[in-house]
């Protein structure tokens, strides 16, 4: 199994936390801060500029998977702050939520859905569904996703993966 590591910060219900169910069910370990993570750990950060492809996969196998734990709402200057760390930081590539709170909304997955769409586009594809199998919804996000998430997984470049972003942009532009 990948090392998967939560920072959780404490924005949300703890009942409700997709991230601390992980931890729970030991999906993932949790940590206190950012410098407890291994030094090379890949990072999914929403404001990094850098989106996660396949290649990113030794990264994964070598030093781990992170997930920084934050509402929506209040954790923007956390992300920013985190930006100027050092370790790989990766955004996800566009994908819908399953998650009944943000329903089919683009990028505003929970943090249990961030973990296993970059465990599956990175080829970790059984993982990614034991943790999705973790919550209620997660089969919800697998269907609402399972072609791009198969499409990303198979891209070899960045420029692959921005290709397949810009025409899901575009059937959003023409259908909303």
């Amino acid at each position: 199994m990948v090392r998967v590591f939560v920072i959780s910060y404490g924005q949300d219900d703890p009942k409700k936390c997709s991230a601390l169910k992980m931890v729970r069910l030991g999906y993932a370990v949790r940590v206190s801060n950012f410098h407890e993570l291994p030094r090379k750990c890949l990072v999914l950060n929403p404001l990094s500029n850098k989106v996660l492809t396949p290649s990113d996969r030794d990264y994964i196998i070598n030093y781990g998977l992170a997930v920084i734990d934050v509402s929506w709402n209040e954790g923007v200057e956390v992300l920013k702050r985190l930006l100027r760390d050092k370790r790989p930081q990766r955004v996800l590539p566009i994908l819908f939520a399953g998650n009944p709170i943000n329903y089919a909304v683009a990028t505003k997955l929970s943090s249990l859905e961030a973990v296993a769409a970059a465990l599956f586009i990175t080829g970790f594809k059984d993982e990614a569904l034991k943790i999705l199998s973790i919550v209620k919804w997660g089969d919800t996000f697998y269907k609402l996703n399972k072609e791009l998430l198969e499409l990303y997984s198979k891209c070899i470049t960045v420029d692959e993966v921005n290709n397949i972003q810009k025409e899901v942009m575009k059937k959003i532009l023409t259908n909303g």
